[in-house]
Protein backbone atom coordinates (compact mmCIF):
# COMPACT_ATOMS: atom_id res chain seq x y z
CA UNK A 1 0.00 0.00 0.00
CA UNK A 2 1.65 3.08 -0.77
CA UNK A 3 -0.99 5.50 -1.06
CA UNK A 4 -2.49 6.86 2.71
CA UNK A 5 -5.91 8.56 2.47
CA UNK A 6 -8.24 10.11 5.20
CA UNK A 7 -11.94 9.37 3.89
CA UNK A 8 -14.54 11.40 5.10
CA UNK A 9 -17.69 10.18 5.19
CA UNK A 10 -18.35 5.86 5.34
CA UNK A 11 -22.22 6.09 3.63
CA UNK A 12 -23.41 4.51 0.48
CA UNK A 13 -22.55 7.73 -1.46
CA UNK A 14 -19.14 7.11 -0.43
CA UNK A 15 -19.08 3.38 -1.39
CA UNK A 16 -17.29 4.18 -5.17
CA UNK A 17 -15.12 6.27 -3.36
CA UNK A 18 -13.58 3.73 -1.48
CA UNK A 19 -14.31 0.96 -4.37
CA UNK A 20 -11.49 3.49 -6.21
CA UNK A 21 -9.34 3.89 -3.58
CA UNK A 22 -8.84 0.20 -3.45
CA UNK A 23 -7.58 -0.35 -6.81
CA UNK A 24 -5.38 2.90 -6.35
CA UNK A 25 -3.51 0.81 -2.98
CA UNK A 26 -4.58 3.18 -0.88
CA UNK A 27 -4.59 2.41 3.00
CA UNK A 28 -7.89 3.94 4.10
CA UNK A 29 -8.83 5.57 7.42
CA UNK A 30 -12.81 6.15 7.32
CA UNK A 31 -14.19 9.24 9.38
CA UNK A 32 -17.48 9.35 10.33
CA UNK A 33 -19.90 10.87 13.02
CA UNK A 34 -21.59 7.10 13.21
CA UNK A 35 -20.32 4.40 14.39
CA UNK A 36 -22.42 2.05 12.49
CA UNK A 37 -21.22 3.76 9.22
CA UNK A 38 -22.62 1.63 6.11
CA UNK A 39 -18.63 1.41 4.26
CA UNK A 40 -17.36 1.23 8.49
CA UNK A 41 -15.89 -2.38 7.52
CA UNK A 42 -14.57 -1.86 4.36
CA UNK A 43 -11.19 0.58 6.08
CA UNK A 44 -8.31 -0.29 7.15
CA UNK A 45 -8.94 2.42 10.13
CA UNK A 46 -12.10 3.72 11.22
CA UNK A 47 -11.83 7.01 12.84
CA UNK A 48 -15.73 7.96 15.00
CA UNK A 49 -15.28 11.49 14.50
CA UNK A 50 -18.04 14.25 12.89
CA UNK A 51 -17.61 15.65 9.69
CA UNK A 52 -18.75 19.27 10.98
CA UNK A 53 -15.93 18.82 14.17
CA UNK A 54 -13.07 20.05 11.38
CA UNK A 55 -10.84 20.24 14.71
CA UNK A 56 -11.30 16.97 15.41
CA UNK A 57 -10.30 16.20 11.60
CA UNK A 58 -7.18 17.83 11.26
CA UNK A 59 -5.73 16.43 15.15
CA UNK A 60 -6.60 12.67 13.48
CA UNK A 61 -4.62 13.75 10.14
CA UNK A 62 -2.44 14.78 12.06
CA UNK A 63 -1.95 11.99 13.79
CA UNK A 64 -1.78 10.11 10.99
CA UNK A 65 0.85 12.40 9.11
CA UNK A 66 2.93 11.33 12.52
CA UNK A 67 2.46 7.63 12.14
CA UNK A 68 1.61 6.00 8.98
CA UNK A 69 1.73 9.46 6.68
CA UNK A 70 -1.09 11.39 4.91
CA UNK A 71 -1.32 12.00 1.33
CA UNK A 72 -4.66 13.06 0.60
CA UNK A 73 -8.53 13.68 2.21
CA UNK A 74 -11.52 13.15 0.05
CA UNK A 75 -15.25 13.19 0.38
CA UNK A 76 -17.94 12.29 -2.35
CA UNK A 77 -21.44 13.14 -1.84
CA UNK A 78 -21.52 14.66 1.13
CA UNK A 79 -21.62 18.34 1.71
CA UNK A 80 -18.50 18.56 4.09
CA UNK A 81 -16.18 19.84 0.77
CA UNK A 82 -15.01 22.49 3.36
CA UNK A 83 -13.86 20.06 5.89
CA UNK A 84 -11.71 18.33 3.16
CA UNK A 85 -10.53 21.66 1.91
CA UNK A 86 -9.55 22.45 5.97
CA UNK A 87 -7.55 19.52 6.49
CA UNK A 88 -5.74 19.50 2.95
CA UNK A 89 -5.16 23.38 3.75
CA UNK A 90 -3.87 22.12 7.12
CA UNK A 91 -1.38 19.83 5.74
CA UNK A 92 -0.47 21.12 2.18
CA UNK A 93 -2.56 18.26 0.82
CA UNK A 94 -3.70 18.92 -2.96
CA UNK A 95 -7.48 20.24 -3.12
CA UNK A 96 -8.96 23.46 -3.65
CA UNK A 97 -8.21 26.50 -0.70
CA UNK A 98 -10.26 26.61 2.01
CA UNK A 99 -11.43 30.18 1.48
CA UNK A 100 -12.90 28.55 -1.90
CA UNK A 101 -14.58 25.60 -0.29
CA UNK A 102 -16.32 27.83 1.71
CA UNK A 103 -17.58 30.11 -0.69
CA UNK A 104 -19.00 26.72 -2.14
CA UNK A 105 -20.51 25.80 0.79
CA UNK A 106 -22.35 28.54 2.13
CA UNK A 107 -25.17 29.36 -0.50
CA UNK A 108 -25.08 33.76 0.52
CA UNK A 109 -20.96 33.57 0.17
CA UNK A 110 -21.46 31.79 -3.31
CA UNK A 111 -24.56 33.87 -4.66
CA UNK A 112 -22.41 37.06 -3.37
CA UNK A 113 -19.09 35.68 -5.32
CA UNK A 114 -21.56 35.40 -8.94
CA UNK A 115 -22.74 38.48 -8.47
CA UNK A 116 -19.61 40.28 -8.08
CA UNK A 117 -18.63 38.14 -11.38
CA UNK A 118 -21.32 38.62 -13.47
CA UNK A 119 -22.63 34.57 -12.96
CA UNK A 120 -26.14 34.54 -13.77
CA UNK A 121 -28.27 33.20 -10.66
CA UNK A 122 -31.18 34.20 -8.59
CA UNK A 123 -31.70 37.79 -7.01
CA UNK A 124 -31.30 36.74 -3.01
CA UNK A 125 -31.22 37.62 0.48
CA UNK A 126 -29.77 36.81 3.74
CA UNK A 127 -32.21 35.76 6.26
CA UNK A 128 -31.23 34.16 10.15
CA UNK A 129 -33.18 33.89 13.34
CA UNK A 130 -32.92 37.11 14.42
CA UNK A 131 -34.77 38.27 11.17
CA UNK A 132 -37.42 36.58 11.95
CA UNK A 133 -38.77 38.84 14.76
CA UNK A 134 -38.92 41.59 12.32
CA UNK A 135 -41.31 39.51 10.67
CA UNK A 136 -43.92 39.88 13.23
CA UNK A 137 -43.04 43.56 14.15
CA UNK A 138 -43.33 45.00 10.30
CA UNK A 139 -46.01 44.06 7.79
CA UNK A 140 -45.27 41.29 4.79
CA UNK A 141 -44.99 43.84 3.00
CA UNK A 142 -42.53 45.67 4.65
CA UNK A 143 -40.69 42.53 5.43
CA UNK A 144 -40.13 41.91 2.29
CA UNK A 145 -38.93 45.03 1.35
CA UNK A 146 -36.65 44.98 3.89
CA UNK A 147 -34.73 42.03 2.09
CA UNK A 148 -35.34 43.56 -1.57
CA UNK A 149 -38.53 41.48 -2.82
CA UNK A 150 -41.88 42.39 -3.15
CA UNK A 151 -45.52 40.61 -3.34
CA UNK A 152 -44.57 40.54 -7.18
CA UNK A 153 -41.81 38.63 -7.00
CA UNK A 154 -43.87 35.25 -5.73
CA UNK A 155 -43.53 32.58 -6.25
CA UNK A 156 -39.97 32.44 -4.28
CA UNK A 157 -37.70 29.75 -2.92
CA UNK A 158 -36.39 29.16 1.00
CA UNK A 159 -33.36 27.01 1.23
CA UNK A 160 -30.78 26.24 3.99
CA UNK A 161 -27.31 27.95 3.15
CA UNK A 162 -25.70 25.57 4.30
CA UNK A 163 -27.12 21.81 3.46
CA UNK A 164 -28.08 19.34 0.82
CA UNK A 165 -30.43 17.10 -0.51
CA UNK A 166 -33.30 19.79 -0.65
CA UNK A 167 -33.64 19.32 2.84
CA UNK A 168 -35.78 22.34 4.10
CA UNK A 169 -35.75 24.50 0.36
CA UNK A 170 -39.76 25.10 -0.39
CA UNK A 171 -41.39 27.31 -3.03
CA UNK A 172 -43.48 29.87 -1.49
CA UNK A 173 -46.55 31.63 -3.04
CA UNK A 174 -47.84 34.24 -0.37
CA UNK A 175 -46.30 35.77 2.72
CA UNK A 176 -48.21 33.78 4.43
CA UNK A 177 -46.42 30.60 3.86
CA UNK A 178 -42.86 32.79 4.07
CA UNK A 179 -42.85 32.98 7.59
CA UNK A 180 -43.17 28.67 8.35
CA UNK A 181 -40.35 27.73 5.10
CA UNK A 182 -38.28 30.16 6.86
CA UNK A 183 -38.28 28.27 10.20
CA UNK A 184 -38.28 25.13 8.56
CA UNK A 185 -35.57 25.92 6.53
CA UNK A 186 -33.44 27.57 9.43
CA UNK A 187 -33.99 24.60 11.67
CA UNK A 188 -32.01 22.36 8.75
CA UNK A 189 -29.33 24.91 8.52
CA UNK A 190 -25.66 24.09 10.88
CA UNK A 191 -25.78 28.22 11.11
CA UNK A 192 -29.26 28.76 11.63
CA UNK A 193 -29.37 30.80 8.28
CA UNK A 194 -31.59 31.01 5.28
CA UNK A 195 -31.50 31.96 1.97
CA UNK A 196 -34.79 33.80 0.03
CA UNK A 197 -34.00 33.86 -3.60
CA UNK A 198 -35.94 33.99 -7.06
CA UNK A 199 -38.06 31.20 -8.68
CA UNK A 200 -36.16 29.95 -11.57
CA UNK A 201 -38.59 28.07 -14.48
CA UNK A 202 -37.06 25.71 -16.58
CA UNK A 203 -35.63 22.62 -17.77
CA UNK A 204 -32.69 21.62 -15.03
CA UNK A 205 -29.52 19.76 -14.91
CA UNK A 206 -26.72 18.40 -13.08
CA UNK A 207 -23.56 18.88 -13.86
CA UNK A 208 -19.71 17.26 -12.94
CA UNK A 209 -16.45 18.80 -13.81
CA UNK A 210 -12.67 17.93 -13.24
CA UNK A 211 -10.81 21.12 -12.41
CA UNK A 212 -7.25 20.71 -12.63
CA UNK A 213 -4.25 23.00 -14.00
CA UNK A 214 -5.97 26.23 -14.87
CA UNK A 215 -8.80 23.89 -17.35
CA UNK A 216 -12.19 22.61 -16.28
CA UNK A 217 -13.43 19.68 -17.95
CA UNK A 218 -17.04 18.84 -18.06
CA UNK A 219 -17.60 15.22 -17.26
CA UNK A 220 -21.50 14.10 -16.40
CA UNK A 221 -24.26 16.35 -18.09
CA UNK A 222 -27.34 14.99 -16.54
CA UNK A 223 -31.29 15.91 -16.68
CA UNK A 224 -33.00 16.45 -13.52
CA UNK A 225 -36.43 15.07 -13.26
CA UNK A 226 -38.03 17.38 -10.56
CA UNK A 227 -41.57 17.24 -9.09
CA UNK A 228 -44.04 17.50 -6.35
CA UNK A 229 -44.09 21.65 -5.54
CA UNK A 230 -44.02 22.81 -2.73
CA UNK A 231 -40.69 21.11 -2.50
CA UNK A 232 -38.76 20.11 -5.04
CA UNK A 233 -38.70 16.19 -5.59
CA UNK A 234 -35.50 14.66 -7.77
CA UNK A 235 -37.38 11.11 -8.52
CA UNK A 236 -34.62 10.57 -11.47
CA UNK A 237 -31.72 11.78 -13.81
CA UNK A 238 -30.64 10.48 -17.14
CA UNK A 239 -27.40 10.72 -18.39
CA UNK A 240 -26.09 12.09 -20.94
CA UNK A 241 -28.59 15.38 -21.36
CA UNK A 242 -31.36 15.47 -24.19
CA UNK A 243 -30.44 18.61 -24.99
CA UNK A 244 -27.31 19.82 -27.26
CA UNK A 245 -25.99 22.27 -29.88
CA UNK A 246 -26.03 25.95 -28.06
CA UNK A 247 -28.34 25.07 -25.37
CA UNK A 248 -25.50 23.29 -23.81
CA UNK A 249 -22.55 25.54 -25.12
CA UNK A 250 -24.44 28.59 -22.95
CA UNK A 251 -25.33 26.29 -19.90
CA UNK A 252 -21.47 25.21 -19.76
CA UNK A 253 -19.86 28.57 -20.42
CA UNK A 254 -22.21 29.63 -17.51
CA UNK A 255 -21.20 27.03 -15.89
CA UNK A 256 -17.25 27.76 -16.09
CA UNK A 257 -18.12 31.73 -14.88
CA UNK A 258 -19.43 29.83 -11.15
CA UNK A 259 -16.72 27.84 -11.02
CA UNK A 260 -13.97 30.51 -11.22
CA UNK A 261 -15.92 32.99 -9.35
CA UNK A 262 -15.87 30.76 -6.52
CA UNK A 263 -12.03 30.21 -6.92
CA UNK A 264 -12.46 26.56 -7.53
CA UNK A 265 -8.81 25.10 -8.61
CA UNK A 266 -8.09 22.11 -7.83
CA UNK A 267 -10.50 18.75 -7.63
CA UNK A 268 -13.94 18.60 -8.27
CA UNK A 269 -16.83 21.19 -9.06
CA UNK A 270 -20.98 20.03 -9.30
CA UNK A 271 -23.24 23.03 -10.57
CA UNK A 272 -26.85 22.52 -10.24
CA UNK A 273 -28.49 24.40 -13.40
CA UNK A 274 -31.44 25.92 -15.21
CA UNK A 275 -32.05 27.04 -18.54
CA UNK A 276 -34.64 29.80 -18.29
CA UNK A 277 -36.79 32.04 -20.48
CA UNK A 278 -33.70 34.55 -19.71
CA UNK A 279 -30.94 31.82 -20.79
CA UNK A 280 -28.84 29.84 -18.06
CA UNK A 281 -28.77 30.49 -14.58
CA UNK A 282 -27.07 28.85 -11.82
CA UNK A 283 -28.78 27.09 -8.75
CA UNK A 284 -25.84 26.07 -6.89
CA UNK A 285 -21.99 24.88 -7.16
CA UNK A 286 -20.10 22.70 -4.66
CA UNK A 287 -16.98 21.53 -4.61
CA UNK A 288 -17.22 17.82 -4.59
CA UNK A 289 -19.03 15.29 -7.20
CA UNK A 290 -22.35 15.21 -7.43
CA UNK A 291 -24.33 12.45 -4.45
CA UNK A 292 -27.49 11.22 -6.37
CA UNK A 293 -25.92 7.88 -7.67
CA UNK A 294 -24.43 10.43 -10.65
CA UNK A 295 -20.87 10.55 -9.66
CA UNK A 296 -20.35 6.96 -8.99
CA UNK A 297 -23.06 5.01 -10.73
CA UNK A 298 -25.02 6.68 -13.85
CA UNK A 299 -21.86 8.40 -15.23
CA UNK A 300 -19.49 5.48 -14.86
CA UNK A 301 -22.66 3.10 -16.82
CA UNK A 302 -23.16 6.26 -19.01
CA UNK A 303 -19.38 6.85 -19.74
CA UNK A 304 -17.08 3.62 -18.84
CA UNK A 305 -15.15 6.21 -16.95
CA UNK A 306 -14.73 6.12 -13.14
CA UNK A 307 -14.66 9.33 -12.04
CA UNK A 308 -14.21 9.21 -8.45
CA UNK A 309 -11.04 7.50 -9.85
CA UNK A 310 -10.12 10.81 -11.49
CA UNK A 311 -10.51 13.12 -8.37
CA UNK A 312 -8.64 10.58 -6.46
CA UNK A 313 -5.44 10.90 -8.03
CA UNK A 314 -5.56 14.67 -7.81
CA UNK A 315 -6.31 14.60 -4.34
CA UNK A 316 -3.26 11.94 -3.84
CA UNK A 317 -1.14 14.49 -6.10
CA UNK A 318 -1.16 12.01 -8.60
CA UNK A 319 -1.92 13.33 -11.98
CA UNK A 320 -5.53 11.81 -13.44
CA UNK A 321 -5.57 9.32 -16.55
CA UNK A 322 -8.10 11.18 -18.17
CA UNK A 323 -7.31 12.92 -21.32
CA UNK A 324 -6.25 16.12 -20.05
CA UNK A 325 -7.00 18.20 -23.57
CA UNK A 326 -10.66 17.35 -23.68
CA UNK A 327 -12.73 20.31 -22.75
CA UNK A 328 -16.22 17.75 -22.58
CA UNK A 329 -15.58 13.75 -22.03
CA UNK A 330 -18.38 12.36 -24.22
CA UNK A 331 -20.91 9.35 -23.38
CA UNK A 332 -20.90 6.58 -25.54
CA UNK A 333 -23.76 4.62 -23.70
CA UNK A 334 -27.22 5.99 -21.22
CA UNK A 335 -27.67 5.75 -17.91
CA UNK A 336 -31.19 6.13 -15.66
CA UNK A 337 -31.98 6.68 -12.58
CA UNK A 338 -35.14 6.77 -10.96
CA UNK A 339 -36.41 6.81 -7.40
CA UNK A 340 -39.66 5.03 -5.84
CA UNK A 341 -41.69 6.62 -3.32
CA UNK A 342 -44.68 5.92 -0.68
CA UNK A 343 -47.53 7.29 1.03
CA UNK A 344 -47.13 7.42 4.90
CA UNK A 345 -46.74 5.11 7.12
CA UNK A 346 -44.92 1.97 8.28
CA UNK A 347 -43.47 -0.79 6.09
CA UNK A 348 -44.54 -3.92 6.18
CA UNK A 349 -43.26 -5.85 3.13
CA UNK A 350 -41.92 -4.77 -0.10
CA UNK A 351 -42.97 -6.47 -3.10
CA UNK A 352 -41.67 -7.19 -6.37
CA UNK A 353 -37.39 -6.35 -5.90
CA UNK A 354 -36.43 -9.38 -7.70
CA UNK A 355 -38.86 -8.72 -10.88
CA UNK A 356 -37.33 -5.18 -10.80
CA UNK A 357 -33.98 -6.71 -10.40
CA UNK A 358 -34.21 -8.98 -13.48
CA UNK A 359 -35.04 -6.14 -16.27
CA UNK A 360 -33.39 -6.55 -19.05
CA UNK A 361 -30.30 -3.41 -19.06
CA UNK A 362 -31.22 -3.36 -14.91
CA UNK A 363 -27.87 -2.55 -13.47
CA UNK A 364 -28.84 -2.26 -9.72
CA UNK A 365 -31.80 -1.89 -7.63
CA UNK A 366 -30.82 -0.13 -3.93
CA UNK A 367 -33.96 -0.12 -1.08
CA UNK A 368 -33.62 2.86 1.48
CA UNK A 369 -36.40 1.96 3.39
CA UNK A 370 -36.73 -1.67 4.74
CA UNK A 371 -38.87 -3.68 6.40
CA UNK A 372 -40.23 -2.03 9.92
CA UNK A 373 -39.15 1.56 8.64
CA UNK A 374 -41.25 4.42 8.72
CA UNK A 375 -41.96 6.33 5.30
CA UNK A 376 -43.81 9.70 4.08
CA UNK A 377 -44.53 11.67 0.90
CA UNK A 378 -41.20 13.13 0.40
CA UNK A 379 -40.46 16.31 1.40
CA UNK A 380 -36.56 16.11 0.47
CA UNK A 381 -34.31 13.56 -1.62
CA UNK A 382 -33.74 11.65 1.50
CA UNK A 383 -37.31 10.84 2.06
CA UNK A 384 -37.22 8.72 -0.97
CA UNK A 385 -37.48 4.57 -0.88
CA UNK A 386 -35.23 3.23 -3.29
CA UNK A 387 -33.39 3.63 -6.68
CA UNK A 388 -33.21 1.77 -9.54
CA UNK A 389 -30.33 2.25 -12.16
CA UNK A 390 -30.48 1.15 -15.65
CA UNK A 391 -27.46 1.09 -18.62
CA UNK A 392 -28.28 1.36 -21.92
CA UNK A 393 -27.11 1.40 -26.01
CA UNK A 394 -30.02 4.42 -26.34
CA UNK A 395 -31.70 6.82 -23.91
CA UNK A 396 -34.79 5.17 -25.10
CA UNK A 397 -33.91 1.80 -23.69
CA UNK A 398 -32.26 3.11 -20.36
CA UNK A 399 -35.57 5.32 -19.42
CA UNK A 400 -37.72 2.19 -20.39
CA UNK A 401 -35.86 -0.07 -18.04
CA UNK A 402 -35.56 1.87 -14.64
CA UNK A 403 -39.41 3.24 -15.23
CA UNK A 404 -40.38 -0.37 -15.31
CA UNK A 405 -38.28 -1.77 -12.76
CA UNK A 406 -39.82 0.86 -10.17
CA UNK A 407 -43.51 -0.35 -11.59
CA UNK A 408 -42.95 -3.47 -10.73
CA UNK A 409 -41.94 -2.50 -6.90
CA UNK A 410 -45.06 -2.39 -4.51
CA UNK A 411 -44.67 -1.06 -0.60
CA UNK A 412 -47.31 -2.72 1.70
CA UNK A 413 -48.03 -1.28 4.92
CA UNK A 414 -48.82 -2.24 8.01
CA UNK A 415 -52.40 -1.67 9.23
CA UNK A 416 -54.44 0.62 11.48
CA UNK A 417 -51.59 3.59 10.80
CA UNK A 418 -53.15 6.86 11.60
CA UNK A 419 -50.50 8.94 9.04
CA UNK A 420 -52.04 6.36 6.49
CA UNK A 421 -55.27 6.80 7.37
CA UNK A 422 -55.24 10.59 7.35
CA UNK A 423 -53.42 10.83 3.94
CA UNK A 424 -56.16 8.31 2.37
CA UNK A 425 -59.08 10.39 3.75
CA UNK A 426 -57.47 13.61 2.54
CA UNK A 427 -59.78 15.06 -0.80
CA UNK A 428 -58.64 14.03 -4.06
CA UNK A 429 -57.91 17.61 -5.29
CA UNK A 430 -55.39 17.76 -1.98
CA UNK A 431 -51.95 19.91 -3.84
CA UNK A 432 -49.68 18.41 -1.63
CA UNK A 433 -49.16 15.54 -1.03
CA UNK A 434 -50.73 15.12 -4.34
CA UNK A 435 -52.71 12.25 -4.88
CA UNK A 436 -51.88 9.09 -7.22
CA UNK A 437 -54.83 9.53 -9.41
CA UNK A 438 -56.72 12.99 -10.40
CA UNK A 439 -57.75 14.74 -12.82
CA UNK A 440 -59.29 18.40 -12.73
CA UNK A 441 -61.75 18.13 -15.48
CA UNK A 442 -65.26 18.44 -14.61
CA UNK A 443 -65.94 14.51 -16.07
CA UNK A 444 -63.39 13.02 -13.39
CA UNK A 445 -65.19 15.55 -10.85
CA UNK A 446 -68.80 13.30 -11.77
CA UNK A 447 -66.90 10.32 -11.03
CA UNK A 448 -66.01 11.33 -7.97
CA UNK A 449 -69.58 12.08 -6.89
CA UNK A 450 -70.45 9.08 -7.77
CA UNK A 451 -68.27 7.42 -6.05
CA UNK A 452 -69.40 8.92 -2.95
CA UNK A 453 -73.17 8.23 -3.79
CA UNK A 454 -71.89 4.08 -3.86
CA UNK A 455 -73.64 1.88 -1.53
CA UNK A 456 -72.67 -1.53 -2.22
CA UNK A 457 -70.31 -3.78 -0.82
CA UNK A 458 -66.91 -5.30 -2.17
CA UNK A 459 -66.33 -8.69 -1.00
CA UNK A 460 -62.57 -9.97 -0.60
CA UNK A 461 -62.99 -13.29 1.51
CA UNK A 462 -62.05 -15.59 -1.45
CA UNK A 463 -60.35 -13.64 -4.10
CA UNK A 464 -61.60 -10.93 -6.33
CA UNK A 465 -64.46 -9.31 -5.51
CA UNK A 466 -67.70 -9.54 -8.72
CA UNK A 467 -66.46 -7.71 -11.89
CA UNK A 468 -62.78 -6.81 -10.73
CA UNK A 469 -61.43 -9.73 -13.15
CA UNK A 470 -62.61 -8.36 -15.81
CA UNK A 471 -60.26 -5.26 -15.29
CA UNK A 472 -60.39 -1.48 -14.81
CA UNK A 473 -64.50 -0.81 -14.07
CA UNK A 474 -65.41 1.16 -17.07
CA UNK A 475 -66.46 4.40 -14.99
CA UNK A 476 -62.89 4.78 -14.80
CA UNK A 477 -61.99 3.42 -18.49
CA UNK A 478 -61.47 7.00 -19.93
CA UNK A 479 -58.82 7.79 -17.00
CA UNK A 480 -57.05 4.52 -17.46
CA UNK A 481 -53.89 6.70 -19.08
CA UNK A 482 -53.10 8.67 -15.57
CA UNK A 483 -49.94 8.14 -13.89
CA UNK A 484 -48.79 7.76 -9.99
CA UNK A 485 -46.06 9.30 -8.56
CA UNK A 486 -44.30 6.02 -9.56
CA UNK A 487 -45.31 6.34 -13.25
CA UNK A 488 -48.22 3.17 -12.37
CA UNK A 489 -51.18 4.05 -14.66
CA UNK A 490 -54.54 3.52 -13.22
CA UNK A 491 -55.20 0.26 -15.45
CA UNK A 492 -51.39 -1.30 -14.64
CA UNK A 493 -51.89 -0.02 -10.75
CA UNK A 494 -55.58 -2.49 -10.83
CA UNK A 495 -54.25 -4.90 -12.54
CA UNK A 496 -51.28 -5.16 -10.23
CA UNK A 497 -53.53 -4.89 -7.58
CA UNK A 498 -55.64 -8.05 -8.57
CA UNK A 499 -52.47 -10.10 -9.19
CA UNK A 500 -51.18 -9.25 -5.46
CA UNK A 501 -54.47 -9.86 -3.81
CA UNK A 502 -54.82 -13.57 -5.34
CA UNK A 503 -51.53 -14.29 -4.80
CA UNK A 504 -50.57 -12.86 -1.18
CA UNK A 505 -52.79 -13.96 1.67
CA UNK A 506 -54.13 -10.33 2.27
CA UNK A 507 -57.23 -11.79 4.07
CA UNK A 508 -55.94 -14.05 6.83
CA UNK A 509 -57.78 -17.57 6.99
CA UNK A 510 -60.47 -16.66 4.25
CA UNK A 511 -61.91 -14.15 7.00
CA UNK A 512 -65.37 -12.55 5.39
CA UNK A 513 -63.69 -9.38 4.27
CA UNK A 514 -66.40 -6.67 3.13
CA UNK A 515 -65.15 -3.36 2.56
CA UNK A 516 -67.78 -0.36 1.34
CA UNK A 517 -66.88 0.32 -2.57
CA UNK A 518 -66.60 3.76 -1.86
CA UNK A 519 -64.46 3.41 0.55
CA UNK A 520 -62.13 1.69 -1.49
CA UNK A 521 -61.92 3.38 -5.00
CA UNK A 522 -61.64 6.87 -2.58
CA UNK A 523 -58.50 5.18 -0.60
CA UNK A 524 -57.05 3.45 -4.77
CA UNK A 525 -57.79 7.25 -6.12
CA UNK A 526 -56.13 8.81 -3.51
CA UNK A 527 -53.00 6.26 -2.35
CA UNK A 528 -52.72 4.09 -5.61
CA UNK A 529 -52.38 0.47 -5.14
CA UNK A 530 -50.95 1.33 -1.66
CA UNK A 531 -53.96 2.71 -0.40
CA UNK A 532 -56.11 0.02 -2.29
CA UNK A 533 -53.65 -2.22 -0.57
CA UNK A 534 -53.76 -0.94 2.95
CA UNK A 535 -57.65 -0.69 3.11
CA UNK A 536 -58.08 -4.33 1.84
Amino acid sequence: MNKYLLMLGGGLMQMPAIEAARKLNCHITLADGSENAFCKNLADVFAHVDLKDVDGLITLAHKMKNTTGIDGVFTAGTDFSASVAAVAQSLDLPGHSLEAALNASDKTRMRSCFALSDVPSPKFAKIDKNDLDSFYALSSERFLEKFGFSEKNFPLVVKPVDNMGGRGCKMVFSAQELIQALKEAINFSRTKTAILEEYMDGPEFSVDSIVYNGKIIITGFADRHIFYPPYFIEMGHTMPTAYGGEDIEKLIYTFKLGVKSLGLTCGAAKGDLKLTKNGPMIGEIAARLSGGYMSGWTYPYASGIDLTEQLLRIALGMKPTLDLFLDFVPCNAFSAERAWISIPGVVKEILGLSEAEKIENIKQVFVRSKVADKVVFPQNNVEKCGNVISQGKTRESACFASEEAVKKITILLEKNNTETENFLTQPLSTDYPCSAYYDSSDDFAKIVKEIEKMSGKLCFSDGLPSGFNDGLPKFLKSYKHLKDWNGKTLEFAFEQFCKIILNYNCVKNNTKKEIAEKDFWKAFLRGGIQGGLYIV
